[in-house]
């Protein structure tokens, strides 16, 4: 029996109030790396586009050095 079978098998036996703990879970090893590129990405493009009034006096490139992005 393969590990995929084995995972849907044990998928009867788990009760229905911990099904949304293996979905989460599931969906979770099931999100890509691309997707967290995206979402970092995403992050850095709306502070580049912020009102200068809604950033700190740090630079973006002293943040990222620190954050270990750089």
């Amino acid at each position: 029996m393969s590990n995929k079978e084995r995972i849907i098998e044990l998928l009867d036996v788990i009760p229905d109030y911990k099904i949304g703990y293996v979905l989460a879970y599931v969906q979770g090893v099931a999100a890509d790396e691309e997707t967290d590129d995206l979402f970092c990405q995403r992050m850095v493009e709306n502070y580049e586009n912020a009102p200068d009034e809604d950033k700190e006096d740090i630079p973006l490139e002293e943040c990222m050095k620190e954050w270990g992005l750089a």
